[in-house]
């Protein structure tokens, strides 16, 4: 509907109240006048009984759940005891007349009439307040978008028309694997660990943002002398000009620095070995020396 018709039912609809209103008006005054109200008290109570009623309407508006349920019954009680009250005004014509009248011929009928019109304003005051109250307590529920959509748990949420696997975003801690150089025939390849690889999941899953320390794939922590024996291993048929840190990183996939220091340990391994034996070869010519001068 558009807001002009909106307009026009609003409108149309605060018109019929008022007439309604103003008709209940006269039967209400005329029964606060029969009660002993003063002209003043009784020109104000049919605001205490009708104006209950459109109070309580638009807290059942407003509220929800057992305060709303509560809301109706209030209006429901005020709706009807205006309503008896109606009925006993056109019931007896001395009421239109004014003053102090008996409401009803039958004594427990006038006095539970008494009871009941003495019995509202109290009754208005008191729920009245609490409704008020609980209308400004209230919290509306928040409506449902898609962010708590996107909080569901997956077996809540609907399947997919064509689902298709999505790669896992737990990745492997170890960098990919490269071809390793093969200097020579007398090589000995270094002994890797398996490398563990996560499962592909076959439902779509949603990105967890940065993956916990925790789940993450530890991976495996060599020590130096761990790390010189694989070098060892790997370089044992590497000439001089081949024992380059490069190569040695490639080879037992570790970082620069550590790369160099096994290069100049090495190095410095196969020279402490090759020194011992240069004496050796200078005692044996020394000796063919000797040889030769006691031939001649």
């Amino acid at each position: 509907m558009s807001r002009q018709g909106k307009f026009w039912m609003v409108a149309a609809l605060l018109g019929v109240v008022g007439m309604a209103f103003r008709v209940s008006w006269n039967a209400l005054k005329d029964i606060a006048s029969a009660i002993g109200a003063d002209p003043l008290a009784a020109g104000l109570y049919p605001l205490v009984v009708d104006g209950l009623m459109a109070l309580a309407l638009v807290a059942a508006l407003i509220l929800t759940g057992a305060d709303r349920r509560f809301a109706l019954r209030v209006l429901g009680a005020f709706t009807a005891a205006s309503l008896v009250l109606n009925y006993v005004h056109g019931l007896v014509p001395a009421l239109h007349a004014g003053g102090r009248v008996r409401l009803a011929d039958w004594a427990p009928a006038h006095y539970a009439l008494v009871l009941l019109a003495s019995c509202l304003p109290v009754g208005s005051i008191f729920f009245g307040s609490d409704l008020v109250a609980k209308v400004l307590h209230h919290k509306p529920e928040p409506a449902e978008n898609d962010q708590s959509t996107a909080n569901r748990s997956t077996p809540d949420q609907p399947e997919p028309a064509d689902p298709t696997p999505y790669p896992s975003v737990y990745e492997s801690a170890d960098p990919a694997s490269t071809p390793e150089p093969t200097p020579g025939p007398v090589e000995v390849a270094a002994v890797r660990p398996v490398r563990a690889v996560a499962a592909v999941s076959s439902r779509p899953r949603r990105a967890t943002g940065t993956v916990p320390q925790s789940a993450r794939t530890k991976v495996p922590t060599r020590t130096a002398e761990e790390l010189l024996a694989e070098a060892r291993s790997a370089t044992v048929g590497w000439s001089e000009e081949e024992l380059t840190a490069e190569r040695i990183r490639t080879a037992v996939r570790t970082s620069a620095d550590r790369a160099r220091t096994l290069r100049d340990t090495l190095k410095a391994e196969r020279a402490t070995a090759a020194s011992p034996e240069r004496p050796a070869v200078a005692d044996k010519d020394e000796d063919g020396a000797a040889g030769e001068e006691s031939a001649a």
